[in-house]
């Protein structure tokens, strides 16, 4: 959806511009620049028409124009040592995280899964498509715009913590939901706790691949992750 692009440049844009003039912390600018991300891509996708394939389609233009932000702010204001430090950082790192990042991590994880399993009902319903679920007494504005906001927020978290780390996101909710169903009262609390393995193993990874460097984690996430999502299309359509 863009969401993590934009999280990406707000960070960059405080980090190396000093948007705010020093009032904005990099969390700050992260969800600000992750929201702008929501709002336009929220408004590409109603203006493209309804459907699944219209929002994806807007998420991936959305994800273009920051990515190409990032770049341009990256390139035109940093300095060498900036630069090397931020796209390491845009890849995912965990190396740099301390015990006090989880006091603002772990609430806002927390808060997401709640509103999350709240809206567990109404997921149920949208797995028969918007107007099913409009159908049934469900308000589909106010759901959408309650979870991509809820969701826009621990993005913005997590990237101004730990970067900008792909395929988590995309891939893991498939296995969960091949082991526990497609009841999201079950598969939201188990897609997280299947997620948070995989990043364990996935900085593991990381550390040990090639002995006296550490890779950036999205890069181990998008290894693992492109293929294994390729391997799932792939027999999702032999089935059908």
């Amino acid at each position: 959806l863009g969401i993590s692009a934009g999280a990406s440049t707000g960070a960059v844009s405080v980090a190396i511009l000093g948007v705010g003039a020093g009032m904005l912390t990099l969390p700050l600018g992260a969800f600000i620049g992750a929201l702008v991300a929501f709002v336009l891509v929220s408004l590409l996708a109603v203006k493209a028409g309804r459907g699944t394939a219209a929002i994806i389609l807007a998420g991936v233009a959305g994800s273009q124009l920051f990515n190409a932000l990032t770049s341009f702010i990256v390139t035109k204001a940093a300095t060498a040592e900036q630069a090397r430090g931020i796209m390491f950082w845009l890849l995912g790192n965990l190396s740099g995280v301390r015990w006090p990042d989880a006091w603002l991590a772990v609430p806002a994880t927390l808060l997401g899964l709640v509103v999350c399993l709240w809206h567990a009902r109404p997921l149920d319903a949208f797995t028969f498509g918007s107007e099913s679920a409009a159908s049934l007494g469900i308000s589909v504005r106010r759901t959408y715009f309650a979870l991509v906001g809820v969701s826009a927020m621990m993005t913005a978290v997590m990237v101004s913590i730990v970067g900008s780390i792909g395929f988590v996101g995309l891939v893991i909710p498939l296995p969960a939901r091949m082991l526990v169903g497609v009841r999201h009262g079950v598969l939201l609390p188990a897609a997280a706790l299947i997620g948070a393995v995989f990043m364990i193993l996935a900085d593991i990874l990381s550390r040990v691949l090639i002995p006296g460097q550490v890779l950036p984690i999205g890069v181990i996430t998008a290894l693992v992750g492109a293929p294994a999502f390729a391997l799932i299309l792939g027999q999702r359509r032999d089935r059908a």
